[in-house]
Formats: C-alpha cells, sequence, structure tokens
C-alpha cells in the first residue's frame, strides 16, 4: 500500500508542477478475471517515473488529491499475464482491473510458491512471449511446451495436439471462444490458426472443459486474443523470423491503438519455405505459404456494456512429401524399408507441386457482454466460418491444376452465457450453446470424395458451480448435447446412386473437482468425470485416398458412442522460493474407443498404391503421469525438467494402444547474464535437451511398420533486448537439432517413408515501439 500511495503522490507532483487541478479521487482494485476475487500484492509499474510500486493484499486503493493527467501502468501479479492500462484521469475515477490468471507450469518457481488457482481445473497456459517467440513453427509444436503434451504428425507442415493420449476429433481446439470447426476427417490437418494472433494458449482439463462445446473428452485447447490496449498511442509489434532448414521467413506485423470510435488491434502474417532436409537428404515439395489476416474491434457502450468484433483469415499452400505417393506396389513395399526415400531431389528447391494442398478458412465473431452489477454478466456471440480445402494430385493429360477433392464448410455458432455469483460464496456459470454446419463436396473433380455431403445440428447446455472456502476449493458441472448428422453419399458399388441416411446421438458428461491447500507450499487437487463421445464423420463414412496421410482410410457407419470415464490428480509443492516439483497422474477407460487400425495390406488405385487403415473400436485403459521440477540454482541460473509417462492398452485384443506417444523426457538450462546497461537487458542463454524414448509397447504385427528407436535432441537459444528512445529490439538466436540426429518419430504417420528434420538453425527479430 505504501508503494502504492507513492506512486500516486509522484503523479500529484508531476502534476502539480504543471498548474493542474489536484483534486480528484481515485480508487481501484485488481481482480481475478476469471474468479472476481481480489490479487493482493499485485505490481504497477510506470514508465513517467520508472519505478515499480506494489498493492496491498486486497488489491484495494484510494487515494485523494489525485491530478488530471494520462498516465501508463502495467500492472502483473503471481502466475498472471500482464495487462497494460492507459488512464486518463478527468474526474473521480473508479476502475477495476482484471487479470487473466493462468496454473503455468512454465512461468517462474516464485509464482508457484504462491499460486492462486481459478478453480479446480487443470490448465496450463503458453504466454504470449513464448507464442511470439516459437511462432514460426506450426500450432501443435508451440502447445508442446505443456507436459503431457504431444503432437501427430503428417510430414513437416501439419501436426495436431495430443493430450494425455486423446487426439484429433476427442480434442476440441477454440479460437477465441469459437470451436474451430474445418474438414476435420481425420488426425492429421493442422488447426488452421495463425499463432500470431494468440495472445495466450492453454490446454484445459477437469470440470471447467464442459463449458465448451466439441466432441472432446475432456479437454480443450483455448487460443485466445488478447484485451486491447487502452493506450490511445498507436502500438506496433514486427516480428521476422529466418531459419536455416527450408529457407523459411516468417514476417509478422500487429498494430492497435484505442482510438476514439473504437479499440483496435490489425495483425498480419506471411510465411514463406522451401524443401525441408533430413540430415542426409532433402525431402521434396515440402514447401509451405502461408498469408493470413485478422482484425479485433472492442467497444466500451456504457459502463455496464461491451461489444467485440473480430475477423481472421487462414490462407495456407502446402506440398505433400513427394516420396510418399508411390505410383505401384513394388515400389510401395520398398519405399517401406528404404533408407533413402524415392523422389529425394538433388538439391534444394523452393517451389511446391502436385501433390500439394489449398487450405482456406475465414471467421468472423461478434460477441455482446452486458455486466448485471459488478460481478455478475451475460455474454451472446455468433460466430461464421468458412472453410474451403483443395488437394491436388500427380493426374495425367495436364490436370494436375484440377483438384482431386475440394470441399466447402459453412459453420455457424451461437452462445449465450450467464455468469453469476450465487449465496454461500458460490459462482455458477451456464450457458446454451447451437452448432450447424454445411459441409459439401464441390463437383468437378472427377473422383469419389473422401467423406460425403452432409449437415450437423448441434445444441448443447451446461451449468457449472463453483466454491472456495478457507483452503478448500470446490467445482461442479454437468452437460447435455444433442447432434443430428443428416448425410448423403455416392454408393461405391455400380451403378452409382445417391444414398440418404442420419445418425441422432444424445451426449451428456458430468464432472467433480476438488482442491485442498494444506499449506503455503503444498496442495492436492483431484478431479473426476464421466463423458461421452459420437463417432464424427470421418470415422462413419471416410472411404477413399486420404492425402495428407498417403493412406487410404474407410469408416464405418455402425459405429458406436464413445463412453469415458477419467480421475485426475495433482499435486504441487514448492520450496524456499527455489524449487518446484508438479505431479500430475490421471487414469481413463474409453467403452468402444475408436481408432484407425493399419490393414497389413496395400491397395492399387488410380492414384498410386497406398497403406489401407480402417477404423474400429474397442474398450480402451489409457493412463499415464506428467512430471515437472524446476530448480533455482542461484540467481542466474534455472533448471528445469519434464517427463511425461503414458500407457495405452485396447483392453478386447490385449495389445498396446496405436498412436500413444512414447515416454519422454527433457531437461533446460537457463542462464540470465546480468544487465549490461540501460540500453542492453534481458539477455540470456537457454541449452535443451529432449530425450523420447522406443514405443515398445505395440506389437510389430500392429502396424506396416515396427515403431521407430529411441533419439534425443538438443537445442540452444540465446537472446538479448535493445531499448531505444520509444522502442525495444529483441534479437535471438536458435539452432534444432544441433547435432543433426538421424529419427523417426512414432508419431509421425510418414515415418514410413523419411526422416525427420536435420540440424536447423534461426534468427528471430522483435521490434516494439509507440508513436
Amino acid at each position: 500500500m505504501k508503494g502504492f500511495t507513492a506512486f500516486l503522490t509522484a503523479i500529484f507532483c508531476l502534476a502539480q508542477m504543471n498548474a493542474q487541478d489536484c483534486s480528484l479521487t481515485f480508487r481501484a482494485q485488481i481482480l481475478d478475471k476469471a474468479t472476481n476475487t481480489p490479487l493482493g500484492f499485485s505490481t504497477l509499474y510506470s514508465p513517467e517515473i520508472k519505478e515499480l510500486f506494489i498493492a496491498d493484499e486486497q488489491g484495494l486503493v484510494e487515494i485523494k488529491n489525485v491530478c488530471q493527467g494520462e498516465y501508463h501502468l502495467e500492472i502483473s501479479h503471481l502466475a498472471c499475464s500482464p495487462v497494460h492500462q492507459y488512464l486518463e484521469i478527468r474526474n473521480d475515477t473508479l476502475l477495476k482491473i482484471y487479470l487473466e490468471h493462468h496454473a503455468e507450469l512454465l512461468d517462474e518457481v516464485i509464482v508457484h510458491g504462491h499460486l492462486h488457482e481459478s478453480s479446480t481445473e487443470f490448465s496450463n497456459t503458453v504466454k504470449q512471449s513464448e507464442i511470439k517467440a516459437e511462432a514460426y513453427r506450426n500450432l501443435s509444436e508451440i502447445i508442446e511446451r505443456i507436459p503431457g503434451v504431444s503432437s501427430l504428425r503428417n510430414g513437416t507442415a501439419s501436426a495436431k495436439p495430443v493430450v494425455h493420449g486423446l487426439y484429433g476429433n476427442r480434442l476440441s481446439i477454440l479460437n477465441n471462444g469459437i470451436t474451430q470447426s474445418g474438414q476435420q476427417w481425420g488426425n492429421d490437418h493442422a488447426p488452421e490458426i495463425d499463432a500470431f494472433a494468440a495472445d495466450h494458449i492453454s490446454v484445459i482439463k477437469g470440470s471447467a472443459s464442459l463449458a465448451y462445446q466439441g466432441s472432446h473428452l475432456g479437454s480443450v485447447v483455448l487460443i485466445e486474443p488478447g484485451p486491447i490496449s487502452s493506450d490511445p498511442h498507436l502500438q506496433s509489434d514486427l516480428n521476422y523470423v529466418f531459419n536455416t532448414n527450408g529457407r523459411g521467413h516468417t514476417l509478422n506485423l500487429s498494430i492497435e491503438n484505442a482510438a476514439s470510435l473504437f479499440n483496435y488491434r490489425m495483425a498480419g502474417s506471411i510465411k514463406h519455405s522451401g524443401d525441408k532436409k533430413a540430415p542426409d537428404y532433402f525431402l521434396g515439395n515440402t514447401g509451405q505459404r502461408e498469408k493470413n489476416i485478422s482484425l479485433q474491434l472492442d467497444k466500451q457502450l456504457n459502463e455496464r456494456r461491451i461489444l467485440k468484433l473480430y475477423f481472421s483469415s487462414f490462407n495456407a499452400e502446402l506440398g505433400i512429401l513427394r516420396s510418399s505417393h508411390i505410383s505401384n506396389l513394388t515400389d510401395l513395399e520398398q519405399a517401406f524399408t528404404r533408407e533413402e526415400p524415392f523422389n529425394t531431389p538433388d538439391s534444394f528447391s523452393d517451389s511446391i507441386s502436385a501433390p500439394r494442398q489449398e487450405v482456406h478458412h475465414h471467421l468472423a465473431k461478434i460477441e455482446y457482454q452486458h455486466f448485471l452489477n459488478d460481478e455478475d454478466y451475460l455474454r451472446f456471440s455468433y460466430g461464421l466460418q468458412y472453410n474451403l480445402r483443395d488437394e491436388f494430385d500427380i493426374r495425367r493429360s495436364g490436370r494436375s491444376d484440377n483438384p482431386s477433392l475440394s470441399l466447402s464448410q459453412y459453420s455457424h455458432a451461437f452462445e449465450s452465457k450467464l455468469d453469476k455469483h450465487l449465496n454461500n460464496a458460490w459462482k455458477m456459470n451456464t450457458g446454451i450453446q447451437f452448432q450447424f454446419i454445411d459441409n459439401a463436396n464441390v463437383a468437378g473433380t472427377g473422383i469419389l470424395p473422401l467423406i460425403p455431403d452432409y449437415r450437423s445440428y448441434y445444441p448443447g447446455l451446461f451449468l457449472i458451480f463453483q466454491k472456495q472456502k478457507d483452503s478448500w476449493e470446490y467445482e461442479y458441472g454437468m452437460r447435455i448435447d444433442y447432434k443430428r448428422y443428416e448425410v448423403r453419399s455416392i454408393s461405391t458399388t455400380l451403378p452409382r446412386e445417391v444414398l440418404r441416411s442420419s445418425h441422432n446421438f444424445f451426449n451428456h458428461a458430468v464432472s467433480g473437482g476438488v482442491k485442498y491447500q494444506f499449506s503455503r507450499d503444498l496442495k492436492f487437487g483431484v478431479n473426476a468425470g464421466m463423458v461421452t463421445r459420437d463417432p464424427a464423420i470421418n470415422e462413419l463414412y471416410s472411404n477413399g485416398l486420404h492425402q495428407r496421410v498417403s493412406g487410404i482410410e474407410e469408416g464405418d457407419s455402425e459405429l458406436e458412442q464413445e463412453y469415458s470415464y477419467k480421475i485426475l490428480a495433482k499435486i504441487d509443492w514448492s520450496g524456499a522460493d527455489r524449487f518446484f516439483i508438479q505431479s500430475i497422474t490421471y487414469l481413463q477407460y474409453v467403452n468402444n474407443y475408436i481408432y484407425l487400425q493399419p490393414e497389413n495390406m496395400f491397395r492399387l488405385t488410380i492414384r498410386g498404391a497406398f497403406p489401407v487403415f480402417k477404423y474400429r473400436q474397442t474398450d480402451a485403459r489409457i493412463w499415464g503421469s506428467d512430471f515437472l521440477a524446476s530448480f533455482q540454482a542461484f540467481k542466474q541460473l534455472r533448471l528445469v525438467s519434464k517427463a511425461s509417462l503414458i500407457r495405452g492398452r485396447d483392453l478386447d485384443n490385449h495389445l498396446g494402444l496405436i498412436n500413444i506417444p512414447a515416454d519422454n523426457a527433457s531437461i533446460e538450462f537457463q542462464y540470465a547474464f546480468g544487465k549490461a546497461s540501460d540500453r542492453f537487458y534481458g539477455n540470456y542463454f537457454n541449452l535443451k535437451l529432449v530425450w523420447t524414448g522406443r514405443q515398445n509397447r505395440i506389437d510389430e504385427s500392429q502396424d506396416f511398420l515396427a515403431p521407430p528407436e529411441s533419439y534425443s535432441l538438443l537445442s540452444a537459444k540465446t537472446g538479448t533486448h535493445i531499448k531505444f528512445h520509444n522502442s525495444i529490439l529483441e534479437i535471438s538466436l536458435f539452432a534444432d537439432n544441433l547435432l543433426n540426429t538421424q529419427y523417426r518419430d512414432y508419431l509421425n504417420r510418414l515415418r514410413y517413408f523419411a526422416d525427420e528434420l536435420g540440424f536447423n538453425a534461426g534468427l528471430r527479430l522483435n521490434l516494439k515501439w509507440e508513436s
């Protein structure tokens, strides 16, 4: 409180020197956005006086005799994303400042020693600074920073996150609160989202996940933009990255401003790369192009009403490894055992040719928020998505520029939510949601489509209660959904005919959790729940070549709902503000578990020869543990170690589950150099070693090839910050796979044909300035 009083007193003195009226009263309170609870001992920094100030334990501030004027504040709290606040005081002012609160595994160890989490949910977050530093990678690789998250890859450009062994249709991804809807016919296609547009990325497990629509089994990935600064000065952020493997260039520019009509943020990014390289050869036709834009508008209509608009456009062209498309059965059998793939180019190429894909995804969202009082609010939103995907094969007679598959999809999402505080410290969060999808094959490809035309209707309702009392926190939730598919398919037999069918599913979920804080340094939480999931359209009706994974996939229209039962426990322990240990253990049973089974056969088609996969069901058990240890050896050196162990079992066939991540562990050394001068600061050097084991719980008869051997990868990164008059330049150098290790990853579907990427070095420049 003393520090904050000194801060406002300094403001008062500065205003007096300018002969301003200094008779105003300023009141402020800093709150957790999720729970509306005070965030005590929050810090505030003002560049005008160049000092750091600390609020009192309740986050409450009242000061009299404040002068009129304009001020810049940076407000932060342990385990919160900082907020930059522009404040213009003309009259007596009452201000509430809300911070996003997250349980961040990767934050400083001192954070965990004082952590105040918003619920019993298990939420891990990647912060904006980490996203910006890694945004030249794909989105799934960025999320891998969180323990327990892996990636199911397909070549060098496409990947989807795997959370506790669940992936694809079992893991919902939300883009700015809207369930990402695309051509989700498989586990491989990367989310059509520009990572630069995200302020933070969270993985939510537990009861809180019930608030989000989608066919997930208890885990969701939230990709959210941050609030726009209220500063009337123009804020600009420029990022450029060059990496040697693929000779890739990434450029991003964002600007934001609190204008008189509305607050806005505009951003755009471009990515361009050519053929990637394994340690011993080039990976032909693996180039990538992206052009993305986004626009965010916020309008404070009055003290209780807020209007938000958002638009994003993602556009990509992706080459597909030429070595994975084989013309005959004999060569396909050889391709699975060759050390160097077929069709390997002798030199680097910047071009993209067939087989390739073009993807366009557009999202428009409008959101209205109405505060009923200082704590309770209603929120209404509507989101429209349009997704177009074209796939191009190597075709004769100059027809390679005609798509062999063209899919167009419109998705509408409506949502109404109420956040209300009840008696006895209970908080209620409830909502109604509805999604409508119209998916159609564009005519003229000359090839039977992989999935049929369909429409889906998806209403849902959720209800969650939370309470905090003394050292206890409680959370209970439930959800019910109804989904109807109306399908129009083409028969696989001659003569061709149009077949019409429908499916109706009722899904439900319940979950509950409790957390207890034994002491300042030790706490324990447990969450248990049951969730059902309906089969996705690709699992029911796939029939043909899935180009991205170079395989033929066959669905089963008789598949039944999945029933999942999961319990998860977490324990946090910290000590002496120098070390932190966290352990998460989980056990999950899934009845009617749907998986894609390699059929141990090849099939020759007019598009080439490909391995065959079929969707099947079994009862499954998945269990594992995630572990994090952080140790501050001394002021400059910090060690962070992570490990994940997971086991999956096919209970019906007494075999291991396929596509379950292998055991993995990492250790990272983070060294922060002392401040060189007022201009040069934030100097650091990081060295990281990652080990991934062999997936030795899979029988060789379950797949076309035995799982690859274990491997270790070494990476490094160093950087500094340079401060100018009104700008900051960050310069960093990075290197991946420093030892140019030759390896293949079990979760990469194209491991049948080629090695993973070799050595890659890069340069990143980040310039921020105000005008």
